[in-house]
Formats: C-alpha cells, sequence, structure tokens
C-alpha cells in the first residue's frame, strides 16, 4: 500500500520509526522506493551535492520541478515531497501557493517542505494546508538560511534557542504541518519535541528520539566528498565508481 500522509502519523502513533531519503532522477528513486523508504524528498540539497554549489540557495523552482518530475516516474509507493527552493515562497502565503501548485500539478508531488517555523512562516503554512496543499515542517537549523546562522552550526544549544525551536516545532504543528523535520538540533531538544507533538518529527542530525530519520542519499552511499559529520555513510561508492571507471579505462586502452 502506497505512504500517505495519515499513513506516516500512523508509524508514529505505532512507534514505528519512518525511514526517509533524498532522491533527484529516476533510476535513484526506483530503487530507494522498492527498498522500502516511507518518504523521499527531491530536496534543495540537489544544489550542493548534484549541481556543485556551496549552498542550497542557488538551485531553482524550474531545477527542482524537473527533478521532481524524473523521480514521481520511479516512486510508487513512498509519500513524495518537494523543497520549495529559497526565495520561491517567502514573499508572501499567495506566492508561496504558486510554487507549491506547481509542484504538485506539473510534477506530481503530494505535500512540499518549508523551513522556518517564525510567525510569518506559520502563517503561510497554514494558507497552503487550508488551500489543500499538505506541508513538512522544517525547523532548527535551516540550510536556506546560512548565511544568517554564520554556517551551518548546530541549533538549540543555548536555553533561548532551545525553546525558541520548540514554539517554532508546536506552532508548525497547530498551523496543519503533518511532520517536521528537526536538522542538526541536540539529541535532548529533539526528544522534547517529539514527545511534545502528536505529528511525526523527522530527524537528521538531531540523535534516536525522532520519529523518524532522513539522510541525504549521496551522503548514505559515499559519494558526497565533504559529507556532514553526522552523515554516515553506508557504502563507499565514491570510490567504488572510480575504481570501476579506472578498470574500464585500462580495458579499453589494451584493447580489451
Amino acid at each position: 500500500m502506497a505512504n500517505t500522509i495519515r499513513s506516516l502519523q500512523r508509524l508514529k502513533q505505532t512507534g514505528k520509526p519512518i525511514v526517509a531519503l533524498t532522491a533527484w532522477e529516476y533510476s535513484t528513486a526506483q530503487v530507494l522506493d522498492r527498498s522500502g523508504v516511507d518518504l523521499l524528498l527531491v530536496g534543495d540539497s540537489l544544489a550542493m551535492v548534484a549541481l556543485g554549489y556551496s549552498t542550497t540557495l542557488p538551485v531553482s523552482v524550474e531545477e527542482l520541478l524537473f527533478a521532481c518530475q524524473a523521480v514521481r516516474r520511479g516512486v510508487t509507493q513512498a509519500l513524495l515531497v518537494a523543497d520549495l527552493p529559497f526565495g520561491s515562497y517567502e514573499q508572501s502565503p499567495e506566492q508561496a501557493f504558486a510554487t507549491a501548485s506547481r509542484f504538485i500539478k506539473e510534477a506530481g508531488a503530494q505535500a512540499v517542505k518549508l523551513e522556518g517555523g517564525y510567525p510569518r512562516m506559520v502563517k503561510t503554512v497554514n494558507f497552503l494546508v487550508e488551500s489543500g496543499i499538505p506541508v513538512l515542517g522544517h525547523v532548527g537549523l535551516t540550510p536556506q538560511s546560512v548565511h544568517q546562522f554564520g554556517g551551518f552550526r548546530v541549533q538549540g544549544k543555548t536555553t533561548a534557542e532551545a525553546e525558541r525551536i520548540l514554539y517554532e516545532a508546536q506552532a508548525l504543528e497547530l498551523a496543519g504541518a503533518f511532520a517536521i523535520v528537526l536538522e542538526h538540533i541536540p539529541s535532548a531538544l529533539a526528544a522534547d519535541i517529539s514527545r511534545s507533538l502528536s505529528i511525526p518529527t523527522i530527524g537528521i542530525g538531531a540523535g534516536p528520539n525522532c520519529d523518524g530519520q532522513i539522510l541525504v542519499t549521496h551522503d548514505l552511499l559515499g559519494l558526497s566528498e565533504s559529507p556532514p559529520p553526522f552523515a554516515k555513510p553506508y557504502l563507499d561508492l565514491r570510490s567504488a565508481i572510480a575504481q570501476a571507471v579506472e578498470q574500464f579505462s585500462a580495458d579499453v586502452r589494451e584493447g580489451k
């Protein structure tokens, strides 16, 4: 049975962890989907791991739409969520709806993800949900605010920061978000947030006490040259590819 936002929420209620990964093209998405991943995110991390940028900020709506369309063709079971890129939703709820509706209509996404839980973003999330677009929230380290944070730093280390992030998560739940990503925050804070919410939390660099976990697939496979410290590689695919290419090159040059 294909995953929906309701089935993911039932996983929290029954204590079964949610498995989430990122995808940007058809073949990988198909493998991930058939391997039992619950949620696939067409993330703006595409900018860094596939397009070579140093932050997520430069990726465009058109680039993510193209990626989401390809992923959609490979997915039959996972819930498909699309990131809204920087500059495409922050101006107003109306701007956010215009962008989000393109991902739903043109690319087959079933939900969108927005970063931030400050009051204006909470209003936007509520507007989208009331307009029929499911929203995955995102608090803690929000990479689109990297310049404001002064780098990809752990968030919520002070009491004031922790209280703010907890408040933002609770506000997003009240606004109608179906789940919330908690990124790069202390494990104890992630546990507090997860206990305080009735909707699932999905951690990335937030410890084991979330209702699920997400990683950038390139990091999981060992394809990223400089993965974040919290991303555990399960394979050294970078070296495996290099070895295969070197063997192919040698065979060609030796006439084999």
